[in-house]
């Protein structure tokens, strides 16, 4: 699906620009606000955003408009995108938003929205948000008895934090491990060394100070040459690199060589299968993964299932067909025992 406002991947543009604009955002807010109203309870969304500076406009503007449709807006701050998915589940709201443009500069920005069962929305709701924005949806608004309220939710990085090492048998530790983690300055800054820390390894954090302008500059998935260095420079075990918003994952070895979301499959698959873990005998990607996956795979008696590009459509594969783990060359890796969408962190852990 590519509209006029949604593509591949929600809305995404250059923020302050058509169609990533404080109006576009509000009308969003108010148009998904009242497509996932259901019963007569108080209805809630949880919101979650990354670290550039036009975070602050467009979440102002997603809570106009949701409030204004009735929703109480739940604030989670700086979190990951998988955060969001997993809170939307764990806070029981119905519907999930992440403002983020992911690996990209801090120019462009984008809202990204999950359902109340923590996925990303498929082609025929996004039609429907998306034709209700051009429309006088303003009709179907909340009387002013029945506005939404917006309030800042506590401890949600520790929820996090907690989701992601339970992924982990507790008898696991990473003691012993020296682990350079690079976040990308962007949404796990905080999160993913204590996650780290918290599971025993000793972390080296890299590109952790946000300033609104350089997430995702020169560093995190996308640009792991400066991880490299860190990983050879510290003697690391290992190096963990995650983009602005904490889907994707990259890894380098205590060689300095990279691991990209190809590879990261490979191992993980290769690991599941033989402790019984992998179900549905096969992997799904995309049609950009490279035929060394497929033979690596072929030679376990693994099936290789490819999509179109996007993670949203290998979930939708992966559940269709009862698989468990899927993801792209880029690093968007999903592992549905634990997650409905890509996770960095939760990857990097199972490596």
């Amino acid at each position: 699906m590519a509209g006029q406002y949604f593509g591949t991947d929600g809305i995404r543009g250059r923020a302050n620009k058509f169609p990533m604009t404080a109006e576009v955002a509000m009308r969003v807010g108010m148009a998904a606000g009242l497509s996932f109203q259901r019963g007569s309870h108080r209805h809630r969304v949880v919101l979650g955003k990354d670290t550039r500076l036009s975070g602050y406009m467009i979440e102002n503007a997603m809570v106009s408009g949701l409030c204004a449709a009735g929703m109480d807006v739940f604030l989670l701050g700086p979190i990951p995108t998988p955060a969001v998915a997993m809170l939307v589940r764990s806070l029981r709201a119905d519907i999930g938003v992440m403002i983020s443009a992911s690996h990209n500069p801090y120019y462009d920005n984008g809202i990204k929205l999950f359902g109340p069962d923590g996925y990303k929305l498929s082609d025929e709701i996004e039609e429907r948000i998306e034709g209700m924005l051009d429309k006088d949806i303003e009709l179907a608004l909340a009387d002013s008895d029945g506005l939404g309220r917006a309030k800042r939710v506590d401890g949600v990085h520790d929820r996090y934090i907690e989701f992601a090492k339970r992924t982990l048998p507790r008898s696991m530790s990473l003691s012993g491990l020296r682990i350079v983690v690079d976040c990308a300055n962007g949404a796990a800054y905080k999160v993913a060394p204590e996650a780290l820390w918290e599971l025993g390894a000793e972390v080296v954090a890299i590109n952790v100070e946000p300033n609104g302008f350089n997430i995702n500059k020169e560093c995190g998935s996308t640009h792991p040459a400066g991880l490299q260095k860190k990983v050879h420079e510290v003697r690391a075990d290992i190096g963990i690199a995650l983009d602005g918003d904490a889907d994707r994952v990259v890894i380098v070895d205590e060689n300095g060589a990279i691991v990209d979301g190809d590879q990261i499959m490979a191992l993980i698959a290769e690991s599941w299968h033989q402790s019984g873990r992998l179900a549905g005998g096969g992997v799904v990607s995309t049609v950009m993964s490279n035929l060394g996956l497929e033979r690596f795979l072929g030679d376990m008696k693994l099936q290789l299932h490819r999509t179109k590009v996007g993670d949203r459509y290998v979930v939708e594969h992966m559940r269709a067909h009862g698989l468990n783990v899927g993801g792209e060359q880029s690093g968007h890796i999903v592992l549905s025992d634990f997650s409905t969408t890509g996770d960095g962190l939760v990857s990097a852990l199972q490596v």
